[in-house]
């Protein structure tokens, strides 16, 4: 009887220690939501004016565009544009300046009518777009996966050359513009931030472009050094990050202003462009700027990949970025015009 009564005490163990376990397990996504929505578990808000695209279509250049259906944080594939089925010109342009490509697109469009509703373009990190051609093209997101071979792929001058150099793209490489940084920040500046010294503040919570595939983190690291040396750079993207102060994005500075409107962070590293185009449609976010001294310029460039299928369409689109029309786009977002030294 005794050793019966001592399996049972053990059984009885077992099955506690087992629904402990089990509990724990089911508590981690409840507490990983918790952190990640600044202490407060609530139901989507389904914000179109706050999460992407933002846009009510604007940006999507296909035609017809059939039945819509796009649910803010769920079922919304912000950077990807157009019909891919019917394209007969597929651009591949860095995330860098996602905002202006739908009026470039329209006022390319009234150039050359027969493309209109033909144009299909992704606004990924660059690193990310030339992961997507070493796969052939192919790209999954989510459920779904199709192809798309790009005709131009836009990005800075530096990464045009390296592809130019891979046999990637063909030369001519075509400059058009010019990008500064600026330390991005929401309205009323809670982090009391003034300037890249105080980034390196511990308790300042960071939103950072992941070096990982965005090309900016190589400028900000250099404006971090400039600004306060190696200390500085270290503090932002080494020290912070592995204690969770800064986070680091997971597609590109388009999540910045969204880790900034949810109060996940208090000031980001952004190309200026975005910061103004964020004040422009309206959004909480602020700029402040960053002295010539400590800034970095980026020189953005475009080519034709080798092997386009639309070399023609291609080519007019890389004299069109040069045009007066499309530079007053640009300058829209502080581009300026890239002049050759």
């Amino acid at each position: 009887m005794q050793t019966n009564l001592h399996d049972f005490r053990t059984a009885r163990l077992l099955i506690l220690a087992t629904a402990l376990v089990a509990a724990s397990l089911v508590a981690q996504p409840i507490q990983a939501t918790t952190r990640l929505w600044n202490g407060k578990v609530h139901a989507p808000l389904y914000r179109e004016s706050l999460f992407p695209p933002w846009q009510q279509g604007r940006n999507d250049p296909a035609i017809p565009k059939g039945f819509t259906f796009t649910v803010p944080e769920v079922d919304d594939l912000a950077d990807f544009h157009g019909n891919p089925a019917t394209a007969k010109l597929v651009i591949f342009v860095g995330g860098n300046y996602y905002f202006a490509m739908a009026p470039l697109v329209h006022s390319f469009e009234a150039e050359h009518p027969r493309l209109r509703g033909h144009i299909y373009y992704e606004t990924l990190p660059p690193g990310i777009l030339i992961r997507q051609m070493d796969q052939g093209g192919v790209i999954t997101v989510g459920n779904m996966t199709w192809r798309a071979r790009p005709d131009v792929y836009a990005a800075g001058l530096l990464k045009l050359k390296m592809l130019r150099n891979k046999g990637q793209v063909i030369a001519p490489l075509v400059p058009y513009v010019t990008n500064d940084l600026a330390i991005m920040i929401p309205e009323g500046n809670p982090g009391r931030v003034h300037g890249l010294a105080d980034l390196g503040r511990p308790g300042l919570r960071l939103a950072m472009p992941n070096p990982a595939w965005e090309g900016v983190a190589r400028q900000i690291r250099l404006s971090l050094l400039k600004a306060g040396g190696p200390a500085l750079a270290r503090m932002v993207y080494v020290t912070k990050v592995r204690d969770g102060q800064t986070l680091l994005t997971h597609i590109h500075h388009r999540q910045t202003p969204l880790f900034l409107m949810q109060g996940l962070a208090e000031a980001g590293v952004t190309w200026a462009s975005e910061a103004i185009f964020q004040e422009q449609i309206g959004h909480p976010i602020r700029m402040i700027p960053i002295p010539a001294r400590d800034n970095t310029t980026a020189i953005y460039a475009a080519a034709v990949v080798k092997g386009a299928r639309h070399p023609k369409a291609a080519r007019a689109w890389l004299r069109f970025l040069r045009s007066p029309r499309a530079l007053a786009i640009f300058e829209r977002y502080g581009f300026r015009p890239y002049r050759r030294h």
